[in-house]
């Protein structure tokens, strides 16, 4: 199959008579979906596991590498849901959710998002939820369930991958907003996941493989991290994770 384009609206098709049940045993359920991450071979092994549309039920009917590209597609192809990466080139996953605020709130076709993200920071995870995510799962999580864990938000269920459910009911249970961390806030959103990582064991290749990018650029993104945080080297910098409770 060849990978949609990054504003495209396929057709509406239900599945053929005698095609296997979708994910999660709910017969021949349906949903158009649009996928948001800035990593192309990312977006196309999710096509590949979850765009089999008789099996599934699901419909790829758009993608989007980043904020204004994600909004153009969102907005042309009027999915149910929206498979949003917290990380996106040009604001990130809280910025569309933001400029599609119309769209979640229609009472008739309502497009509502999950996010998708290698993160289970609290923080990323508290952020799209506020700003209107109906879930949020991480990328570690199997095909079977990111389908049931689909169809779930189309029906307006709040979905979470294990433990992450706890940090909402944290934060919405308290009346406090979070403190600032300002040494935080210098990091991009890339050198915050190549943190977690580093401070997590993961060796540079790991990292590599996991974020889909070279070497090369998390040898980059860690000496970045490290002159912000005026730290000497990974096994400080895993120190400074630990004490804010980042890994």
């Amino acid at each position: 199959m060849s990978e949609p384009t990054e504003a495209n609206a396929a057709a509406e098709a239900a599945p053929a008579d005698g095609t296997a049940q979708p994910a999660g045993g709910a017969g021949r359920r349906h949903v158009r979906v649009v996928l948001v991450d800035d990593h192309r071979m990312f977006r196309t092994g999710v096509q590949a596991e979850i765009g089999q549309t008789e099996q599934t039920g699901v419909e790829v009917v758009g993608e989007a590498a980043d904020v204004d590209q994600a909004v153009t597609v969102i907005t042309a192809t009027r999915p149910e849901v929206v498979l949003l990466d917290v990380h996106l080139p040009g604001g990130g996953g809280i910025e569309v959710l933001r400029r599609c605020t119309s769209l979640m709130g229609d009472p008739e076709r309502p497009v509502r998002f999950l996010a998708l993200s290698v993160s289970d920071a609290a923080e990323d995870v508290i952020g799209v939820i506020r700003a209107g995510a109906r879930g949020y799962v991480t990328k570690t999580i199997t095909g079977a369930d990111l389908v049931d864990s689909i169809f779930r938000v189309q029906e307006n269920d709040a979905v979470f991958s294990p433990r992450l459910a706890g940090f909402v009911l944290d934060a919405f249970a308290s009346t406090d907003a979070p403190p600032v961390d300002e040494d935080l806030d210098r990091l991009t959103q890339r050198e915050r996941e190549v943190l977690r990582l580093i401070a997590r064991g993961y060796a540079y290749k790991e990292i590599a493989k996991q974020l889909f990018i070279s070497v090369k650029t998390v040898e980059s993104h860690v000496s970045a991290v490290l002159r912000k945080l005026q730290l000497s080297n990974r096994h400080e910098l895993t120190r400074w994770a630990t004490a804010r409770r980042l890994v």
